[in-house]
């Protein structure tokens, strides 16, 4: 950068900002907050380091994965990022269930229309295909590998449709 106004990494070290400077073109002197959560995180010597050995082009994408990565330090220093992955995969997979269990409730009402508006004598009772209980729950866990599952899974015990338990 050299010049005008030090870029933030060399604001913070308080040194000179040579024209060859690694962190300029990525840590302007107008966002110093975004190289001083770098620095907190990883230090300069480290940044300035994975930063050389990158090659030009990728060095922006590595910046930018590197404020993500320290912001979420910052949040939570055990897990970081990967913290914040977990939890967005939980909350999908909660939601998976949740639209499981909808589309089964969509199913047992539209069932329980079929019998009360067009009761078919022609058809017997062996000929219509109806989810057993324990069809339910295998339908409910199907795909699910998350422990979360089993909370959801407690709730519908406790959740019920039309006075009937949905799961036992």
């Amino acid at each position: 950068m050299g010049g005008n106004s030090p870029c933030a990494s060399c604001k913070l070290l308080r040194r000179r900002c040579a024209k060859d400077c690694t962190f300029a073109p990525y840590f302007p002197s107008h966002e110093p907050q975004k190289f001083a959560i770098v620095h907190k995180v990883f230090g300069a010597s480290n940044v300035s380091k994975m930063l050389q050995e990158l090659p030009v082009h990728q060095r922006a994408d590595a910046v930018s994965s590197l404020v993500y990565e320290a912001n979420a330090r910052v949040r939570d220093p055990v897990y970081g990022c990967v913290g914040a992955i977990s939890y967005l995969q939980n909350q999908v997979s909660e939601l998976q269930m949740q639209l499981a269990v909808a589309q089964a409730e969509i199913l047992c009402i539209q069932m329980q229309n079929e019998q009360v508006i067009s009761p078919n004598p022609e058809i017997n009772q062996d000929q219509k295909t109806y989810f057993t209980q324990d069809e339910l729950t295998q339908f409910l866990n199907y795909g699910s590998s998350s422990s979360n599952n089993n909370n959801v899974y407690d709730s519908l015990k406790r959740d019920n449709i039309y006075g009937h338990d949905m799961v036992s």
